[in-house]
């Protein structure tokens, strides 16, 4: 199980419109990025590393535009 102590929760500014329906990221832990579903915070959590994740967020920005 990841330790979450520390862990700093954040949400996308682009989330604010569809009712509190999204993810929410954790990057500020060493060596990892933490994405939590802001409904069920008790629910599973995700791990990536930090390449990982930014090979994620550089597709789907790529995808939006």
């Amino acid at each position: 199980m990841v330790d979450l102590t520390g862990a700093q929760w954040r949400t996308s500014t682009r989330s604010s419109s569809n009712g509190g329906d999204c993810v929410e990221v954790a990057d500020n832990l060493p060596g990892r990025v933490l994405v939590r579903d802001s409904k069920h915070r008790d629910n599973a959590t995700l791990t990536f590393t930090p390449t990982a994740w930014h090979t994620f967020v550089t597709g789907i920005t790529a995808q939006a535009s």
